[in-house]
């Protein structure tokens, strides 16, 4: 049997063991290093933001950026509904409440449309909005910037899945008040696991890290005002992530590649609708996302699973989640249709075309 393809593995640019052997030789494995400042570095380099701060996942990130903006007990903070569950936890962290905006037919991101209703007509005024930029795929960041600023909402960019995808030449994550990217083991570069947040705002940066390093004043002994965080990224990881930055380019083109073979192969399928790109932006394609017409998603990832393909249904809207059943959601039944025969499908850098060919003849024959 063939070696199991995932939907996004791991894929090492080559330098990764140089940089780690550096920093082994210089002692500083943890917490901090110059691979820390130089991971940082590439990323503000790359996406073009002014200030970035490395940490330990992109939930983290997404929790720091809620502490930064004041977010507290009994705010109302809007979420993309259609996402995955760590774009919503970190409001939980701060006793904030979750209140769930649905999706567009366009992009399948969040409906700047029902998000400017909802902002008309409640009752209590959102203290902050967390956006997702769905599969790497961007959202109407343009328009949905605009409504925030119209309404006094504070905008972060959950880009974690979308490092790489830009909107107008813009890179996703740098639209908002803060962006947050992931560099999980699944994402389209991986530091085994961590994240970046990054703002125009330098003191916003400046308090993140304060947060993620324990909240510690500047004394020669450990003094503490406020609690904070251990939340800040080993030199060891980031000495990964340098080396990944290096060939990011190359893994938004491949994946890219791969989602054309894709459509290549199921071209003219009446009961394939492929994750759609908005005019004006270009989305990394992290992950192959479709709906099935006719096919039940079941069966598809069961066959695939036969022949050691993974594949995987599309998330779960969270205000269909349990522990989400008494938050606030505004729906126009946009997601759970998407949800009810969405399918994402292998989609790693290491794929050939072959590959991808034996993964349509599977779902072609359900």
């Amino acid at each position: 049997m063939r070696d199991r393809i995932y939907l996004s593995s791991p894929h090492m640019s080559g330098n990764e063991l140089k940089y780690i052997e550096k920093v082994f030789e210089s002692n500083y494995i943890a917490p901090l290093g110059e691979y820390v400042d130089k991971f940082e570095q590439s990323v503000k380099n790359y996406t073009g933001a002014k200030n970035a701060l490395a940490v330990i996942n992109a939930t983290s990130a997404i929790h720091l950026a809620l502490r930064v903006l004041g977010v507290g007990e009994g705010d109302d903070v809007l979420v993309s509904t259609f996402t995955f569950i760590g774009s919503v936890t970190p409001v939980l962290y701060q006793g904030a409440n979750p209140v769930f905006i649905d999706s567009d037919k366009e992009s399948w991101n969040m409906s700047a449309k029902l998000l400017n209703k909802y902002l008309l007509t409640c009752d209590k005024k959102p203290k902050a909005l967390i956006l997702t930029h769905l599969y790497g795929m961007s959202a109407d960041i343009k328009k949905i910037t605009e409504i925030c600023k119209l309404h006094g909402v504070f905008l972060i960019e959950d880009a974690a899945e979308s490092l790489g995808a830009t909107y107008d030449s813009q890179h996703t994550g740098t639209f908002g008040d803060l962006g947050v990217y992931s560099f999980n083991g699944n994402k389209i570069l991986t530091t085994s696991g961590g994240g970046i947040l990054v703002s125009e705002n330098k003191e916003y940066i400046k308090k993140a890290k304060y947060y993620a390093t324990q909240a510690r004043e500047d004394e020669i002994h450990y003094e503490h005002l406020e609690y904070g965080y251990n939340y800040r990224m080993s030199n060891v990881l980031a000495a990964i992530g340098v080396a990944q930055m290096e060939v990011l380019e190359e893994r938004v083109n491949k994946k890219r590649k791969i989602f054309e073979w894709y459509k290549e192969f199921l071209a003219d399928n009446d009961n394939i609708e492929f994750m759609s790109e908005l005019d004006n932006s270009r989305g990394n394609r992290w992950l192959t996302a479709l709906r099935l017409k006719n096919i039940d998603y079941h069966d598809v990832i069961e066959a695939l699973n036969k022949i050691n393909v993974e594949s995987r249904p599309l998330w779960k809207p969270m205000h269909m989640q349990v522990l989400f059943k008494d938050s606030k959601s505004y729906l126009d039944g946009t997601s759970e249709n998407i949800f009810a025969n969405g399918i994402c499908l292998a989609s790693s850098t290491t794929m050939s075309k072959d590959d991808v060919k034996a993964i349509c003849e599977v779902i072609l024959c359900c």
